[in-house]
């Protein structure tokens, strides 16, 4: 087995203290990290190739022209432009993916749980905005303010890994629904404000081309062709008509559909399947995978696609092509002596921080939102600062926004140290923020407390003693807690009240977020405890046929349960209980909290009895006996 600090046969990996920082930040995934780690990689490897001679190679190679000819047509393009026009119409189309996905099924499908974040991030966009044309007034190059209006989520959330509190949880979710709206409108920005002269017969057509790839969904057969012909044909036309045509990646995202798996084709894929082990055969093969595939949404097919190219070879090509900064004491010194420079720094340190920790606390007073359990506003702050790391849309629209020379080479060092700086302020605040509030013991005290109309409550409402438990419905050891949990209700009666949170652990058991899903849609019809006892009873059969065929034997409502089961106001309930624990450091399952504070050790129903009758209960201890630091170690 294999340490965070060595690599098979035993040999020391490089960087273990990086490593170490990366893997204790439990929220941030390693595709987030690996994708942050290599723009940083493209970036360095520019700014090195612009630095060596004399530079013209680096700009010498982006400039290669490469031509198509046919009779009466002829189309080229330098190695830049394939960069920045074609290769980076996929990271716009998958951002448009993700953008619809939110507001569809996300954290953004619900009112109340988007207002905070979106208004958040509107500010994030229009205080960059307005210091940077308060500094820039009366200048040739105030029409570049959309240079400091966006934020990079991939370097956000790297520098989240490295530098970011120990268990991010809910910071990371503000921060990712905050980044939908900023891309939302980095993307206007660029359509409104950036594109010079417009074509409208080929625009025109693009926009039929759309009517077009949206009617497809209705076809039978041939979507898959249809999709990448008409997709072609309408960046084409968005290119011929001047404006700019990686926002055709995004419209054409926007018209994909996207759903949640349609219980009557996941039931016949399971039927086929069962079909296919009795009697193996290429027509039943072939019917399963399509089953397969219709199952999931072409959006989500179609992230799961393309998102690996985008993270892992389109960004960084694109910060090779466009980072290389020519570096030396002259044009350093000519950088930060222009106000444009400054005026980008400002923007994006000053302008992020300002605007998006300014709206949430003013959002908080106005009782607009409030913030998730365990995510306090001086994290909120420290994110905001992390904000100000502008670079993929920065550089983009330098290009668009710059004439080419002393302009875009000195707004590219103002991306470039402004960075830098959100980096090193993000780091200070969440430091300074540690020494001067200490979390709060969140990883031993309930994160969020009972709630009477959000939690699934088993006795008294208000019963002065408590049990909540953070379980896995797949989970055998959570089965068998279910005994001990009886008898402690047994014992205390009236006195004694308890909640169910999910904690699915899908990476030992593939179900257990279906079947949390599914017992919150039972829930809805109060029937969440009964059907809770059906799963463990049956937790070998778990698939999705079989929660639904266990809700009609409950006698519940079917086309309300499935509704239910399919909606983003379960997902989102399962998931803040996930993220919750997440930010206590819960990692096991069953984990009990007795009267608010994290139980250590056996659950066996006398020692659950006998903490209940404690009236002080003292800190949790870990297995060698010394008490749990307070937050984050």
């Amino acid at each position: 087995m294999t340490t965070p600090d060595t690599t098979e046969g035993d040999a020391p990996a490089r960087f273990p203290a990086l490593r170490r920082i990366l893997v204790k930040r439990r929220g941030i995934s390693n595709v987030e990290k690996a994708s942050a780690a290599l723009l940083l990689a493209g970036t360095v490897a520019a700014l090195i190739w612009a630095n060596i001679g004399d530079g013209s190679a680096y700009e010498t190679f982006w400039r290669s022209v490469i031509r198509l000819e046919a009779p009466g047509f002829q189309v080229e393009f330098d190695l830049r432009q394939i960069v920045n026009d074609i290769l980076m119409t996929f990271f716009f189309f998958v951002v448009g993916l993700e953008v619809k996905k939110e507001f569809a099924l996300g954290e953004l499908s619900v009112r109340s749980r988007a207002a905070l974040p979106v208004l958040a991030a509107v500010a994030g966009l229009v205080v960059p905005a307005v210091i940077f044309a308060a500094i820039m007034a009366g200048s040739a190059d105030a029409g570049a303010w959309g240079v400091v209006v966006s934020s990079d989520t991939a370097f956000v959330l790297g520098a989240l890994a490295i530098v970011g509190p120990r268990l991010p949880g809910h910071l990371r979710v503000f921060i990712l629904a905050l980044a939908v709206v900023d891309d939302i409108g980095a993307l206007a920005i660029i359509a409104l404000f950036y594109t010079r002269q417009v074509a409208w017969l080929p625009l025109g057509l693009a926009v039929l081309g759309l009517a077009a790839l949206a009617a497809v969904r209705f076809l039978r057969l041939g979507r898959g062709p249809l999709y990448l012909v008409l997709s072609v044909v309408i960046w084409s036309l968005v290119y011929a008509s001047g404006i700019q045509p990686i926002l055709a990646g995004v419209a054409i995202a926007l018209v994909i559909p996207v759903f949640t798996p349609v219980r009557a084709q996941v039931e016949s894929t399971a039927a086929l399947t069962r079909a296919f082990r009795q009697s193996p055969n290429p027509e039943y093969a072939r019917a399963v995978a399509r089953g397969l595939r219709d199952a999931l949404s072409v959006n989500e097919r179609l992230t799961y696609a393309y998102s690996p190219y985008v993270d892992f070879l389109i960004l960084p090509l694109f910060a090779l092509a466009n980072a290389g900064v020519r570096l030396t004491p002259q044009s350093i010194g000519a950088a930060f002596a222009a106000p444009l420079t400054w005026a980008v720094i400002a923007g994006l340190v000053v302008g992020k921080f300002v605007g998006i920790s300014g709206m949430t606390a003013l959002a908080r007073r106005l009782r607009i939102g409030d913030l998730a359990p365990g995510l306090t506003l001086g994290r909120v702050m420290g994110g905001a600062a992390l904000s100000g790391i502008g670079f993929t849309i920065a550089l983009f629209i330098i290009d668009l926004g710059l004439p080419p020379g002393a302009a875009q080479s000195d707004a590219r060092v103002g991306v470039l140290t402004a960075s830098v700086l959100a980096f090193l302020a993000g780091w200070a605040g969440f430091r300074i923020l540690d020494r001067l509030q200490p979390p709060s013991r969140v990883m031993f005290t309930l994160v969020r407390p009972i709630s009477i109309g959000r939690d699934h409550i088993r006795g008294p409402v208000d019963a002065p003693l408590s049990i909540v438990e953070y379980g896995d419905f797949e989970c055998p050891f959570c089965s068998r807690a279910t005994g001990s949990v009886d008898e402690v209700i047994d014992y205390f009666g009236p006195k004694v009240r308890y909640v169910w949170r999910h904690l699915p652990l899908e990476r030992y058991h593939p179900h257990a977020l279906d079947a949390a899903r599914a017992c919150e849609a039972a829930g809805a019809q109060g029937k969440f405890f009964e059907y809770g006892l059906v799963l463990f009873a049956r937790q070998d059969q778990l698939e999705v046929m079989d929660l639904f065929r266990y809700a009609d034997e409950l006698g519940l409502d079917m086309a309300a349960f499935e509704q239910a089961f399919r909606s983003a106001a379960v997902a989102n309930r399962v998931r803040d209980d996930m993220i919750d624990a997440e930010t206590m450091d819960v990692h096991k399952t069953p984990t009990f909290f007795i009267n608010g504070r994290r139980h250590v050790g056996r659950w066996d129903s006398a020692t659950l009895i006998r903490e209940l009758e404690r009236t002080d209960l003292p800190l949790p201890r870990t297995e060698r006996g010394r008490p749990l630091r307070d937050g984050p170690r």
